[in-house]
């Protein structure tokens, strides 16, 4: 007799509610926790930017993620959904007609309109393209946008930009906003808002489909479906949450100026989508997360924070291509294995070799940063006294960097005489 009994692929209800439900709680219990730990000004500041940042960051891996399209101009959707909102806010306090009784707390959706307007305007003759046209197309328009911010004064405000008052209008659930805490619930709120719409979106046939034609356009094409429709339709989905994320900047910063349309922000959300791995969907929020932090601290320690940030971007895309995300889950799964020991072995030799690396590269841009400056600094790390002309600069510096670079060589031939 043949068996014809039909193995059920389909994830069990446990396994659907660790895999959907269980992060989501977890996200908002951490949301709710941290007030109760009493953050400082400063922490709630750079909560704030990485709130943005976190939808800001998922938004644009809606098109380069899910929909293979690399843009360089993503900013334009968050600033123009931000401009709008911003507009908004001011209208809500010169209560003109039925703005007199919008809650500010609800601007981000207007921001949503705005970004999801634009991108469908912008994005009908843009979308009809793909790969390397594409990207040179979102270049232009960017550069088109952030010109015109300079002469249309009347929306855009010029190099001073549009400010308003976010403590105006009819209060939600008892926020004022205007202290820094109030501030913080209402972007707690919408970022698990945003992360949830963005993914609930993958779970669409339309987010599916993004993926198909991210994978293969002519397959899909063969099954009936429109790759340029797919795309253009992603594009406005992409645009407004960008928008939204726009949205939540202004009521946080109460002002929005041409800067936020330039390709600063532009390239500041892709390595943000690459560094923490676009394949995943948690990746950009790593992403958001670690760079926010860099951007916000590392600044006050070192004047080559920049170049750290270039740096960490070359070394994912040609070490870890799967970004930050690939790394933690390779690592679980790599724990989970039946050769565990060979793997920790290996996995530590690599990060003690990557450690030791990136020290000599700290004492070489310290160093170099201080002697181009010529003010008489000297990088004094733990008390020692490192300058270009101390022999110790340069032994610490050859032996950190060949010692990393022999361990990481030793690891690599290790696990490919395992494989």
């Amino acid at each position: 007799m043949t068996d014809t009994t039909v193995q059920d692929l389909a994830p069990s209800s446990a396994q659907k509610f660790r895999q959907r439900t269980l992060p989501f709680l977890i996200l908002a219990a951490i949301l709710v926790a941290i007030p109760m730990t009493g953050p400082s000004r400063t922490f709630y500041t750079i909560a704030h930017q990485m709130g943005i940042n976190v939808v800001f960051a998922l938004s644009y891996n809606m098109i380069l993620g899910k929909g293979g399209l690399l843009s360089f101009g993503h900013a334009v959707y968050f600033g123009l959904g931000g401009y709008l909102a911003v507009h908004a806010m001011g209208w809500i306090e010169e209560e003109a007609g039925l703005w007199g009784a919008f809650p500010v707390f609800f601007l981000p959706i207007v921001g949503f309109a705005g970004g999801a307007l634009a991108g469908a305007i912008i994005g009908w003759p843009s979308t009809r393209k793909a790969g390397t046209t594409f990207a040179m197309i979102s270049l232009g328009v960017a550069e088109l946008i952030f010109a015109a911010a300079f002469m249309f004064d009347s929306f855009f405000g010029g190099e001073q930009g549009i400010s308003g008052d976010r403590m105006n209008g009819t209060q939600m659930f008892g926020l004022s906003l205007g202290p820094i805490d109030d501030v913080y619930w209402f972007i707690a709120f919408w970022m698990f808002v945003g992360i949830l719409g963005m993914w609930a979106f993958t779970r669409t046939p339309l987010g599916r489909l993004s993926e198909a034609t991210r994978d293969n356009a002519q397959r899909v094409q063969f099954i009936g479906y429109n790759p340029q429709k797919v795309r253009y339709l992603v594009f406005i989905f992409a645009g407004g949450f960008a928008g939204l994320a726009g949205g939540m900047a202004a009521v946080n910063y109460e002002i929005f100026t041409p800067d936020a349309l330039s390709l600063v922000p532009s390239g500041f959300v892709l390595i943000m989508a690459y560094v923490g791995g676009i394949a995943y969907f948690v990746g950009p929020i790593m992403g958001a997360i670690l760079l926010t932090y860099m951007q916000s601290m590392l600044s006050d320690f070192t004047e080559a924070w920049l170049l750290y940030l270039g740096m960490l971007f070359i070394v994912i895309v040609m070490f870890a291509p799967r970004g930050l995300a690939g790394i933690v889950f390779g690592f679980l799964d790599g724990f989970r294995s039946d050769d565990r020991g060979a793997f920790l072995k290996s996995w530590f030799t690599t990060l003690a070799g990557g450690f030791l690396m990136l020290i000599g590269l700290i004492i070489l841009v310290e160093v170099s940063v201080r002697w181009s400056n010529g003010y008489g600094e000297v990088y004094e790390p733990f008390g020692m006294h490192l300058s270009h002309t101390n022999p110790l600069t340069w032994i610490l510096f050859l032996v950190a960097t060949v010692a990393g670079i022999a361990l990481t060589y030793f690891a690599n031939r290790d696990k490919e005489g395992a494989a």
